[in-house]
């Protein structure tokens, strides 16, 4: 499946991304400005080391972008990756929605005298299953 310009790999990269919710976190306090790696270090009981590999995972998919400004690198949010996912989830949604409408029209065009025989023979009261045929 592809999605605009992001492949299949960029799609793994980017919903691994979010799988975490540290991750998810670092992006909802990005949104709202740009914070520091050191800035949100301080908000997490994990070492700086930790949160600076969490803003990797996030740039390299796509999700932020580091800008260094003096001695500080800021982490901005970058909107359009958390778009894209959004269309490969409506993507996804539209087709699944499509294959349960074609099997839900197929099921109610089927009338219960429009369904096949079943296969086998047929045994009446007067044969004894337990034996062949009578010929």
């Amino acid at each position: 499946m592809v999605v605009d310009d992001v492949d299949d790999g960029g799609l793994s990269r980017l919903f691994h991304a979010l799988s975490d919710p540290t991750r998810r976190d670092v992006l909802r306090r990005c949104a709202h400005g740009d914070l520091s790696v050191s800035r949100l270090a301080a908000e997490y009981p994990m070492s700086f080391a930790a949160v600076q590999k969490h803003v990797t995972v996030l740039e390299r998919a796509g999700l932020v972008s580091k800008q260094r400004r003096g001695r500080e690198q800021l982490v901005r949010t970058e909107p359009e990756a958390l778009a894209r996912a959004r269309r490969a989830l409506d993507e996804l949604e539209a087709l699944w929605r499509g294959r349960v409408e074609r099997m839900s029209a197929l099921l109610t065009q089927e009338s219960p005298t429009s369904r096949p025989p079943a296969r086998g023979p047929r045994h009446t009261e007067d044969q004894d299953p337990t034996k062949g045929p009578e010929r």
